[in-house]
Order: C-alpha cells, then sequence, then structure tokens
C-alpha cells in the first residue's frame, strides 16, 4: 500500500486550525488532531499523567483525578521553563501515536493537525508544512468569545507561543484565515487541488 501523502498542519492559539481541519475532511484527507492526542494521553492512570503530576504537584488535579487543563495552563504559560517541561513530557508520547496513526491510515492524504507540529519535531515527519495565521487582535478576540478567558489570559496564551513568523518560515503553503470563511475555504482548496496533481 502506497504511503499518505503527510501534510503537517499547525498554527497559533485561535487562529482557526479546526475550520482548516473541516475544509481538509471535506475534501478527504484523514485527520489527527495532535491536541486530543494530547488530552488522551494526560488521563488519569497513563504514565504521562503521573509525570505531570509529579513535575506540577497534586494542585493541577481536579476532584476525579484528571489534569486540570486551566490550573496547568496558568502554571505553564506564564513561564517558560514550566511550558518546557511539560512539552517534554506530553510530546514523545503524541509523536509515537502519531507515528503508529499513520501506519493505518488508507487516505491519500494524512493530516496531523498539532499547534506544537514543528516544537515537537512531527513536522520532520511531514511531506509539507500548513501554517494559519490571523491577526493577533482577532486571535485574542475569539480565546474570549470561544474559550470564555479574560483579555489578560488571552495575551498570556498568545505571547507564550512563538511568534507565527517562525512556523511561516517553515510553511510551504500558508492559509490567512484572519478574514471571511469562505476566503479560507477557497485557499485551503486551491491548496489541494494543486498537491492533487502530484500524488
Amino acid at each position: 500500500m502506497k504511503r499518505p501523502y503527510r501534510i503537517g498542519l499547525t498554527g497559533n492559539i485561535a487562529c482557526g486550525k479546526s475550520t482548516v481541519v473541516q475544509e481538509l475532511q471535506r475534501l478527504g484527507a484523514a485527520v489527527l488532531d495532535a491536541d486530543a492526542v494530547a488530552h488522551e494521553v494526560m488521563r488519569a492512570g497513563t504514565a504521562v499523567h503521573a509525570a505531570v503530576v509529579a513535575a506540577f504537584g497534586p494542585g493541577i488535579q481536579t476532584p476525579d483525578g484528571e489534569i486540570d487543563r486551566r490550573a496547568l495552563g496558568a502554571i505553564v504559560f506564564a513561564d517558560p521553563e514550566a511550558l518546557a517541561r511539560l512539552e517534554a513530557i506530553v510530546h514523545p508520547a503524541v509523536v509515537a501515536y502519531a507515528e503508529e496513526w499513520l501506519a493505518g491510515v488508507t487516505a491519500e492524504v494524512a493530516v496531523i493537525d498539532a499547534i506544537k507540529l514543528i516544537e515537537a519535531g512531527i513536522a520532520d515527519r511531514c511531506d509539507a508544512v500548513w501554517v494559519v495565521t490571523c491577526p493577533p487582535e482577532e486571535q485574542a478576540r475569539r480565546l474570549q468569545r470561544y474559550r470564555g478567558l479574560s483579555w489578560e489570559e488571552a495575551w498570556l496564551r498568545i505571547r507564550a507561543q512563538p511568534p507565527q513568523e517562525e512556523k511561516v518560515a517553515r510553511a510551504g503553503v500558508v492559509i490567512d484565515n484572519g478574514g471571511p470563511i469562505s476566503r479560507m475555504r477557497a485557499q485551503v482548496r486551491a491548496a489541494y487541488r494543486r498537491l492533487a496533481r502530484h500524488l
């Protein structure tokens, strides 16, 4: 079986990767959500969960023993060293899961959607990197609207991430998602059509 063409899809928080993913799925791509995988590998009872609690203390747990992502976020987004410590625990498990998933994909195109695509080393396993961008002010508005964060919490998360330009520098395709959804969809379809010619 011919292996699928691998797209690594990334973009900073609240740039709208999920809407791009929906369009790629409509076009026939298989998609792995690395953020959902990170949630899964951090579930209570896993080795990753135990390592995260050991690194950040029992105060980051909810009463049922799961990781309280908001409490953990308050720690790691305010401290680059703490964020790096968390990523060193979680990334290897996510990469291992992605490799296993890729081995079973039967679609012509496989997309790994990961906010830390480049930092986790997943981009190196892909044939192309696609980056979704939007203006930082729009990121902050979306974080407030869809995640219920305050303006300060939103900017804390935005500033905790590498500048969008660093991701764009690695990109083969850049999708500008700062405007109407119809414009984003047109960009995705055009890029996918170009790709389909070479499959």
